[in-house]
C-alpha cells in the first residue's frame, strides 16, 4: 500500500528487526499487516521454514479471523509487555511467537511479531524493542486521526447539498489531500457493507491506490463503503477494480456463522476524473453501478459504470419512478415466470427463436406466455413503444 506512513513504519520495523537479531512484522489491531523486516544472518526467510499463519499474512496482508481469535488468548489485547506464544501446530503455528503489544495511551493499536528462536532475544533487547513500539503506537495513532479526517471531509463532501456547501466541502478535502487532490481519481461503492461495527471498516492502508474511505447510509437500515481511488490512466481502472474486490472479499469474511443471509455485496466504480470537482457526480455513477450490479448479476461483482448499459438511465430516476402501474400484476409472484418470459424475449430483441432457447421451452409455449404478458399489461408487444415501456419497467423493478 501507499500510506503516506508506510516507509516510516518500514524504518521502525528495520529498526527492530537489527535491535532484536530477528525479522519483525508489524500487524494492526485486527491484524492486517503493516510491515515486515528481514535480517540477513536469518534463516527463517525460506518460505519452507515458515509456517502456514506467517506464510499468510506476508502473502495476503491480513490473518483470518480464527488466527486473530486464537492469539488474542493469550491475552495479547490487555498486555504491556511481550507474551510468548507457544507452537501450535494443530492451529497452523509451527513457531513459537513473542508478541509486542503497541500502545498508545493505553490503546492497542498493533502488534510486533517475532519467532521465537534459540537463544532468542535478552530481556534487555526486549525492553529496547518495547520502546521503539511507543514511536510505533505514536505513528499509527497519528495515521488513524488523519484516516478519521479524509473519512469526515470525503463523508461530507459526499453528503452536501450540490451548491456552496458541497464547494466548501471539496475544498477541506482539497486541502486536506494537498497534491494528491489534482491526481486522477474514481469513486468505489460496496454495498451494502454487512457491518454496522466501525472496527469491521477496512482501513485505508490495506487498500491498494485509496486515497479515502468512508461509510454511507444505504437504503433505510443498511450502509454502504465509498472509497477515493488513485488512478495512473483514465483507460485502466484495474485499480479500482481490485479495491472492490479486495473489499468484497472483507464483507464476505465478515458474515456470522449461522446468522440469516443478507443480500451479497456487489461493487461499482465510477468513470476516472482529474481532481475533485465532480467528486459527486463519480459518487452517483459508482453507487448507480453497484445497484445496477445487485440487480443484474451478470454485470458482477464489480461493475463498471461504462458498463450497465441502460441502468445509466434507469438509475438516475427518483425512487420509484420506474415503478410503472402497467406491470404491477404481472410483477406478482403468481406471475413471476411470466415475467421472466417477458424479459428474456425483450432481452433477446424480440427473436422468439432465441428467446425460446435461453428459456428452454418450445415456441408455441413462448407464443402462449407472451399472449398471458399483453392481456395482463394491456400492452401490444408488436408495438415499438410498448415493447420499450414494458423492458424498461421490467428492469426498473430489479432496482
Amino acid at each position: 500500500m501507499t500510506s503516506d506512513f508506510t516507509g516510516d513504519y518500514q524504518e521502525l520495523v528495520d529498526e527492530l528487526s537489527e535491535l532484536l537479531g530477528a525479522p519483525a512484522t508489524l500487524e494492526s489491531r485486527d491484524f492486517e499487516l503493516i510491515a515486515f523486516g528481514a535480517y540477513d544472518s536469518e534463516g527463517d526467510l525460506d518460505p519452507s521454514a515458515l509456517d502456514p499463519v506467517r506464510t499468510r499474512s506476508i502473502l495476503t496482508r491480513r490473518s483470518t479471523a480464527a488466527v486473530r481469535s486464537w492469539f488474542e488468548g493469550f491475552g495479547i489485547t490487555h498486555a504491556t509487555g511481550p507474551v510468548r506464544i507457544p507452537p501450535t501446530p494443530e492451529a497452523g503455528v509451527y513457531r513459537g511467537r513473542i508478541c509486542l503489544p503497541v500502545r498508545h495511551r493505553g490503546v492497542v493499536l498493533g502488534y510486533v511479531w517475532l519467532l521465537d528462536t534459540e537463544p532468542g532475544p535478552t530481556e534487555r533487547q526486549l525492553a529496547a524493542a518495547m520502546e521503539v513500539t511507543v514511536r510505533i503506537g505514536a505513528l499509527l495513532a497519528d495515521e488513524a486521526q488523519h484516516g478519521a479526517d479524509l473519512s469526515r471531509e470525503l463523508r461530507a463532501v459526499l453528503t452536501a447539498e450540490r451548491g456552496w456547501q458541497q464547494d466548501m466541502a471539496v475544498a477541506e478535502l482539497r486541502t486536506a489531500l494537498g497534491a494528491r487532490a489534482d491526481l486522477l481519481h474514481t469513486m468505489v461503492c460496496v454495498a451494502p457493507w454487512p457491518s454496522a461495527d466501525p472496527d469491521d471498516a477496512p482501513s485505508v492502508r490495506t487498500v491498494p491506490g485509496a486515497t479515502a474511505l468512508c461509510t454511507l447510509p444505504w437504503g433505510t437500515s443498511a450502509q454502504c463503503l465509498a472509497l477515493l481511488v488513485r488512478l495512473r490512466s483514465a483507460d485502466a481502472p484495474a485499480p479500482a477494480v481490485s479495491a472492490a474486490g479486495r473489499l468484497l472479499e472483507r464483507a464476505r469474511s465478515l458474515g456470522v456463522p449461522g446468522a440469516p443471509l443478507g443480500p451479497v455485496p456487489a461493487a461499482g466504480v465510477a468513470a476516472a476524473r482529474t481532481g475533485l470537482a465532480e467528486l459527486g457526480a463519480a459518487w452517483r455513477e459508482a453507487s448507480a453501478a453497484a445497484r445496477a450490479a445487485l440487480a443484474e448479476r451478470r454485470f458482477g461483482p464489480v461493475a463498471e459504470w461504462a458498463s450497465i448499459g441502460p441502468f445509466r438511465l434507469l438509475t438516475g430516476l427518483p425512487p420509484g419512478a420506474a415503478h410503472d402501474p402497467v406491470v404491477r400484476s404481472l410483477l406478482s409472484p403468481a406471475h413471476r415466470e411470466l415475467a421472466r418470459t417477458a424479459e428474456v424475449y425483450l432481452d433477446c430483441a424480440g427473436q422468439a427463436g432465441r428467446a425460446a432457447a435461453e428459456l428452454g421451452i418450445h415456441r408455441q409455449t413462448l407464443y402462449y406466455r407472451l399472449s398471458r404478458v399483453e392481456q395482463l399489461t394491456g400492452l401490444d408487444l408488436d408495438d415499438g413503444e410498448d415493447r420499450l415501456l414494458l423492458h424498461m419497467a421490467l428492469k426498473g423493478a430489479r432496482l
